[in-house]
This record gives C-alpha cells, sequence and structure tokens, in this order.
C-alpha cells in the first residue's frame, strides 16, 4: 500500500538555497512524496528555482501567497497536504537521502500505533555547503518529554522542526502560531508531545545551514521567549503553565543578575578605568581647545 508522504518547505527570499533543497528531496530513497512550496512573497529569484523543480517532476507544487510570515507559510503549506506523513524544511536546509524512507519504516513497525513523530539528530552545513559540522546541541531520547521542552528548550537544547517526522493527522488540530517571529516551532513540539509519543533516531537525517541572513540570525528571540506565553497558556494546563511561567521568569531574573555581575566586573578592571582617564584628558583637551577658539573669536569681534 501507497503511503504519501507531504513535505513542506515554506519560502522567503532565500532562493540562492533552495535548489539545493528541492534536489535533496528529488533525491529521496523513498519515493511516494509530495513537495509544497510555499513561496512568502519573496522577491529574489525564488519563484524561478520553484519553478524549474515543478517542469522538472509533478510532485513538485508551487503557491504563491503575500508575506505573512513562517507560520503563516507553513499553515498553508498544511492546509495543501494530502499525505498521511508531513515533512518539514526549510527553504535553506536540507535532508539527507534517507531520511523519509527511515522516518516511513520506523512509524510502520510501531503496530500498536502509540507513536506519533520520528525525530533525527542533525548536522550543520556550511553556507557555501562544503563543510558539515557538529550539531550545536547533543540530543538525546532522554530529552523527547514534554518536561525537557518546557523547562530546558533554549538552555541545553533546541530542536529544528526538520528533524521531526509527522503522522499528518496531528496537524487537524495543531498550527504555528502566526504572532510569533521566533519560537514558533517550540509551541508546536510541545502541543506534539502532549498530544503523542515519539521515537528518536541517532542519526544525523536532516542538516542544518549556518546561513548569517536568516530571520534566527537577524531577529532576536528574547521578546518571543516571553510572547509564547500566550500560546502556552492556550495548550498546557493549570499546574504546567504555572510551573513553566515561574521557570521562565527566574531564567530571565538570573540571566539580568550576572548581566549585571559581569557588568561591575568590567568596570572595576584595569583596562576599564585606564579608558576612563583616557576619555577624561581627551575631553578635558577639547574643551581647553574649545574655549581658546571662543576666546580668539571674541577678540576678533571686539577688534572688527
Amino acid at each position: 500500500m501507497v503511503t504519501l508522504v507531504s513535505v513542506i518547505i515554506p519560502c522567503y527570499n532565500q532562493g540562492v538555497f533552495l535548489n539545493e533543497a528541492l534536489e535533496s528531496v528529488y533525491n529521496q530513497i523513498y519515493t511516494d512524496w509530495e513537495c509544497i512550496i510555499v513561496n512568502d512573497g519573496s522577491t529574489d529569484n525564488t519563484e524561478t528555482v520553484a519553478q524549474y523543480w515543478v517542469n522538472k517532476d509533478n510532485r513538485f507544487k508551487y503557491f504563491y501567497k503575500n508575506n505573512s510570515g513562517v507560520s503563516s507559510t507553513r499553515n498553508f503549506g498544511i492546509s495543501k497536504a494530502i499525505g498521511e506523513y508531513i515533512q518539514f524544511l526549510d527553504s535553506d536546509d536540507i535532508l539527507d537521502k534517507m531520511k523519509i524512507q527511515f522516518s516511513v519504516d520506523k512509524l510502520k513497525e510501531d503496530m500498536a500505533g502509540e507513536i506519533g513523530m520520528v525525530v533525527s539528530n542533525f548536522c550543520m552545513l556550511s553556507s557555501d555547503s562544503k563543510e558539515i559540522l557538529p550539531p550545536f546541541c547533543k540530543l538525546e531520547a532522554e530529552l523527547f518529554t514534554l518536561e525537557s521542552f518546557l523547562f530546558k528548550w533554549n538552555v541545553t537544547f533546541s530542536v529544528q522542526i526538520q528533524c521531526g517526522f509527522f503522522k499528518t493527522i496531528f496537524f487537524e488540530n495543531i498550527r504555528f502560531p502566526e504572532k510569533l517571529s521566533a519560537q514558533e516551532d517550540w509551541v508546536v513540539w510541545i502541543q506534539l508531545l502532549k498530544s503523542t509519543k515519539c521515537i528518536f533516531v541517532d542519526l544525523p537525517l536532516a542538516y542544518y545551514r549556518i546561513n548569517p541572513s536568516s530571520r534566527m540570525m537577524t531577529k532576536g528571540i528574547d521578546d518571543n521567549n516571553i510572547k509564547v506565553l500566550d500560546s502556552f497558556r492556550e495548550i498546557l494546563n493549570y499546574e504546567e503553565y504555572y510551573q513553566f511561567s515561574v521557570h521562565l521568569l527566574t531564567r530571565f531574573c538570573e540571566s539580568n543578575k550576572m548581566f549585571r555581575n559581569n557588568l561591575q566586573v568590567v568596570k572595576k578592571s584595569n583596562i576599564y578605568q585606564a579608558g576612563l582617564m583616557i576619555r577624561k584628558i581627551v575631553y578635558t583637551i577639547g574643551l581647553i581647545r574649545l574655549s581658546r577658539f571662543v576666546f580668539k573669536f571674541i577678540l576678533r569681534l571686539k577688534s572688527s
């Protein structure tokens, strides 16, 4: 029996990397897939690259929408997906050729139907695709619990959404929060962990690109760490939400305290004190020069 997999790729001005992302889908060992490319109002060559693959293989499907952010774009892709499983992929990242096949096999091994997602490990990919580097955090099976995702996320680990492989049925009620510009995947992971069980595979089947122009590099995420409270209020029970809120506020207080302590250390350092002295000298010399200029100017006025 054929099992269709829907690969969802949101795109915004990453045309320079999109071809490689789509090629990684095309090269999958598993062949029963559809690839939903959603152009979120890009102004670069995203559409040209996407149309090339649509013309090359009818499993690629292209959609254009006005710019409204990655969450809205992924949600749009979910609404178009007809596969039994979903694989997300950002337009500047790539998949190992075994990613889909391995994930489908793992879910089909679950005869009881208790497992709703398979999560693989990942590696980093240089911006020019010439180097494969270790991941920025260590993923282990023990981390894939609701408690770990609530209290350790962005502290000891985080998981890129392309590492996951999901049963589509869970996205009948789960969507990416469109009010967030970052951390939207965190909210989705929490909802999934409250809905189903997970298998972790310690193999690097996804590649996360080191991309200086990505939104995670160009936008701060601190404000979204607070905004995420609104999203969690809707999906956590009272006790979970209370514990998470206390934990999050404690983290911010400790971070602020550490910053102030480090600032005090810097201010007491010899280099900082020497800098203050140099600044004072320069300021004093500047005032002397200014007063001489003003005095000469006044003398010229009187003599004229």
